[in-house]
């Protein structure tokens, strides 16, 4: 007897949720629309079967306005509002009925829809006013009558004084220039009275208000680097990101955040300070770097501490600023600028500003004669562009002054005009520089799309303007190092309205004529070039700290030539970025240093109230995870990246490993710096107290290692330094295989505790690197299957029919008739069979990653890490470790141990030693499963 098959799906419960409900209405709805009600002919015939005209043509008429009727009313079934086609960036969570709120392009139709279905509209004019609208509109109109009263009686004040005096002396003076402090920290300017509560502990960036509408930031009381900082849009955007940074587009961020210092002094003082401070020699004295001593080319380099252990503080970028005939690189002009002072920027991520202060400070008070150090972190702004639509988008928005007379900025400015076709800035002289004044951006506003040039002609001026580079041989000293200057432009910035009314004089479709009263505005542009070979460079612009707005509103509203406009990002997309150009992002990236291991305990402390506050069946024990061969347990801390444990893993994780309250790692002051900020109405800066406290050391004195000085210990293992054991080094990790690795998984060098696992990696790496293309290579779907089902056959009875036996003999035939035998035997082994390695021991711990993810740039994933360097570099002894000693075998030296590292070494001289030098494993916290990988020095 057959049995009855069971159905595939189940059938659906009689109640249903809230959204099926809505579903369920919405198909009644469609289905009531699209039926057409017909009447039988019958009617039309009388009681002798004779055809009844006119009821027959009545009931045709009754089925035609049926039609009629179920056509629009399946037509505004199936249809959408207006407010529902605008696009994702102008969408809001309820839909308004004021149609002044809709694109332009769609406010007919709004208009329309709405009288069509009688849906009442508000105008705010006609509005009725509440009580408290009323009451608030009461209090400014009195409000307005007391400001004009006032107003009037200034007005009247001032002429009698005109007439009776002098009027030149009458004048209202201009305010008082604050002299900036030499040597001391510098204060934002006091904010207006309608924010100065909101700034008590940070200070908000010029484009604060554009970014609190669209994006998450900071919490209030808990900011980054002591600003409210913007960390990610509120709209999806890591595609977007994406696309705009490396294909089409481009992407913005404010990094008025990031801290500039100048320092001043004579070019010998100079030199002196930056070689305490640790800048290459090379970069000081060889001629290849005579350009950057110039001032027309940037410096990008790490800077350590002088005395102590001479940790690595950060890396920065060091701008000098040119000198009258320097650029032209005569004797008599060096002769002429040896005694006269020079300066230079600094430009330091605001996490390690402290500690660089306090060096600079040290270091420049033992120059003979001395260097004046200045903080200009409130005066000077900056804005950062990347993406292939970049230097477009900024082209358009800078538009150089025309000077009466003639001036070297010429050079720079025609230049730059002529770079609008430029879609990648790496293409630019390596850290080149550019310097000029621009006029304000809100003249030329709204922003026409620049057009970009079609003819071969263009083409090759272009590409003979980026050969010779005029820039180089002429150019004035920038006026942005000019600090009257500065302030300059940033007080002969007009108001709004004035703008509007400029815009309301000019004729139609032109802009408004530019005049002697116009500002001035002094820019400095360095170009960046990327690391990896075709990757994106980037722009950086710096400007007066007032004069950022005007510029980023232009930025922002530019249509691009290759569609859409530039979009912002925050703090993610940044890391995001360096993450898909292969770049470490400080200061997450690099715990050896203090910076670093601040943003690390923040971090921590995250990640370990996200796993305390799920509840413990949906959080990771870790505690029970099994390793494998009876190891039990997550090695170090499971939500941390356990530095200490990774240089003392002996000792048990005392106290102080947990991680500070998020209060006190999210600045990098100490929580006295934060009481003392608490006593103003806007943000102080550091105190003395706060410079001894930040000073504290990382525990077990764990430092980073830069790029260069990793490589010179790779290459020459012989002699490595007397630190090595407590170094790190930052790393770029590919996998070979799958995977997808995530923060705080752990890196393991190859085994060298076990002859056996270290054989096992071997081989699979040998299988991965030597395997044939994809193409060649036997579809991974049948072993799957056949491994599946022979599970599933073993279970049942041998007599018995099954569909799997069918499709397990299926796959058999297709294995013998199209794939050899040695393509099943060599394929790749896959976690979770039984065969596949288990990960090292702790003592082959070597690193943690701290940013992974999947990379869309290389369509795989990545990762970007730290190993402690002397792990690499120093290797046990084979003796010491039992790879090359029997005593596990009952043969001596020719037992199991003996033969399996003789299966090592083959295995090695095969691959390669390079190749085994830079391969390990890779195992997510929380998981059993490693992962092999490479890593690059980075």
């Amino acid at each position: 007897m057959a049995t009855v098959q069971e159905k595939k799906r189940k059938e659906s419960p009689t109640t249903t949720n809230a959204p099926n409900r809505q579903r369920n209405a919405k198909r009644v709805k469609i289905d009531e629309a699209r039926n057409i009600l017909t009447q039988a002919s019958d009617k039309a015939l009388n009681n002798n079967g004779e055809l009844d005209v006119s009821a027959f043509v009545k009931a045709r008429e009754f089925e035609i306005k049926a039609m009629e009727a179920s056509m629009g009313a399946s037509k505004k079934a199936l249809s959408s509002r207006a407010f529902q086609q605008v696009p994702n960036e102008l969408r809001r969570r309820t839909a308004s009925h004021n149609v002044k709120k809709v694109p332009k392009k769609l406010r007919s139709r709004a208009v329309r829809e709405m009288k069509e279905d009688n849906t009442p509209t508000v105008t705010s004019r006609r509005r009725k006013p509440t009580r408290h609208m009323r009451l608030r509109l009461e209090t400014a109109k009195s409000l307005q009558k007391l400001h004009a009263r006032q107003k009037k009686k200034r007005a009247q004040a001032h002429e009698r004084k005109a007439a009776e005096g002098d009027p030149e002396k009458s004048a209202a003076p201009a305010p008082p220039i604050r002299r900036l402090k030499k040597n001391i920290l510098s204060k934002p300017d006091e904010p207006p009275s309608k924010f100065r509560k909101r700034q008590k502990h940070k200070c908000w960036l010029p484009t604060h208000i554009y970014h609190a509408k669209r994006a998450h930031m900071t919490e209030p009381k808990h900011p980054l680097w002591r600003f409210a900082i913007a960390l990610t849009p509120t709209q999806k955007t890591y595609r977007k990101t994406h696309r705009a940074g490396s294909l089409r587009g481009c992407v913005a961020w404010d990094t008025s955040y990031m801290s500039t210092i100048q320092v001043e002094a004579v070019e010998a003082s100079l030199l002196g300070l930056f070689r305490g401070v640790g800048v290459d020699e090379d970069a000081l004295v060889n001629k290849r770097h005579g350009k950057w001593r110039r001032g027309t080319r940037s410096w990008q380099g790490w800077v350590r501490e002088r005395d102590g252990e001479q940790k690595w503080i950060a890396r920065v970028k060091i701008v000098w600023c040119i000198q009258h005939g320097s650029s032209l690189g005569t004797e008599a002009a060096a002769s002429t600028t040896k005694s006269a002072k020079r300066r230079c920027f600094v430009r330091v991520h605001p996490s390690a500003f402290l500690q660089l202060w306090t060096e600079l400070l040290k270091v420049a008070k033992m120059q003979r004669p001395p260097v004046v150090v200045e903080d200009l972190r409130f005066e000077i702004g900056s804005l950062e562009l990347t993406g292939p639509g970049s230097t477009e988008a900024l082209v358009a928005a800078l538009t150089p002054l025309k000077e009466r007379e003639e001036s070297l900025e010429e050079e720079s400015a025609k230049a730059w005009s002529s770079l609008g076709s430029v879609t990648n800035p790496s293409c630019l002289p390596s850290n080149a520089i550019l310097s000029f004044s621009v006029s304000d951006p809100r003249l030329h506003y709204p922003p026409r799309t620049i057009k970009q040039p079609r003819s071969e002609s263009a083409n090759d001026e272009l590409l003979q303007v980026l050969a010779s580079w005029p820039p180089d041989r002429a150019q004035n000293p920038p006026s942005i190092f000019d600090r009257t200057a500065r302030l300059t432009a940033s007080r002969l910035l007009p108001s709004q309205k004035a703008i509007n009314r400029r815009k309301g004089d000019a004729m139609p479709d032109e802009y408004p004529a530019s005049a002697p009263s116009d500002p001035q505005i002094p820019i400095l542009l360095t170009a960046t070039c990327s690391s990896t070979t075709g990757g994106q460079g980037s722009w950086t612009l710096l400007l007066p700290w007032k004069c950022v707005l005007p510029v980023w509103y232009h930025i922002m509203h530019y249509p691009l030539s290759t569609g859409g406009n530039p979009c912002f990002g925050g703090l993610e997309e940044t890391r995001q970025m360096a993450f898909e150009h292969g770049i470490p992002w400080f200061p997450g990236d690099f715990p050896g240093t203090q910076a670093g291991w601040q943003w690390e305990m923040m971090e921590r402390a995250k990640r370990k109230a996200d796993w305390e506050k799920r509840s413990k069946s949906k959080r990771v024990t870790w505690e029970s995870l099994d390793l494998g061969h009876g190891r039990k347990g997550e090695i170090g801390t499971g939500w941390a990246c356990d530095w200490e444990y990774l240089f003392n893993p002996t000792s048990t994780p005392p106290p102080a490993l947990d991680p500070p309250s998020a209060s006190q790692a999210t600045t990098t002051d100490s929580s006295t710096n934060n009481q003392d900020s608490s006593k103003s109405t806007h943000a102080v800066p550091e105190t003395s107290k706060s410079q001894a406290a930040v000073t504290t050391l990382t525990p077990h004195s764990i430092n980073h290692l830069p790029l260069p000085l990793s490589s010179t210990i790779l290459s020459s293992p012989s002699s490595p330094p007397s630190n090595i054991q407590h170094s790190l080094t930052t790393v770029h990790l590919t996998l070979l295989s799958r995977g997808n690795p995530t923060i705080c998984a752990r890196i393991y060098r190859l085994p060298t505790t076990s002859p056996q696992f270290r054989a096992q990696w071997l081989a699979l790496a040998n299988l991965i690197l030597h395997s044939p293309p994809k193409n060649q290579r036997q579809p991974k779907s049948s072993l799957n299957i056949s491994n599946r089902n022979n599970k599933i056959l073993a279970q049942l009875p041998k007599n018995e029919s099954h569909p799997l036996r069918t499709q397990q003999t299926a796959i058999s035939l297709l294995r013998t008739s199209s794939h050899p035998a040695s393509a099943v035997e060599n394929h790749i082994i896959q976690p979770g069979d039984p065969s596949y390695p288990s990960v090292p021991n702790k003592e082959d711990l070597s690193g943690f990653v701290t940013t992974g993810n999947f990379d869309l740039g290389q369509g795989k994933a990545s990762a970007i890490g730290c190993i402690a360097i002397g792990k690499v570099v120093q290797q046990p002894d084979k003796q010491q470790a039992g790879l090359g000693s029997g005593n596990e075998g009952e043969d001596g030296e020719e037992g199991k141990a003996g033969k399996a590292w003789k299966a090592v070494q083959e295995l090695e001289n095969k691959l390669g030693k390079k190749v085994v030098g830079r391969l390990c494993v890779v195992r997510d916290a929380g998981t059993a499963v490693g992962r092999l990988a490479r890593w690059e020095l980075v």
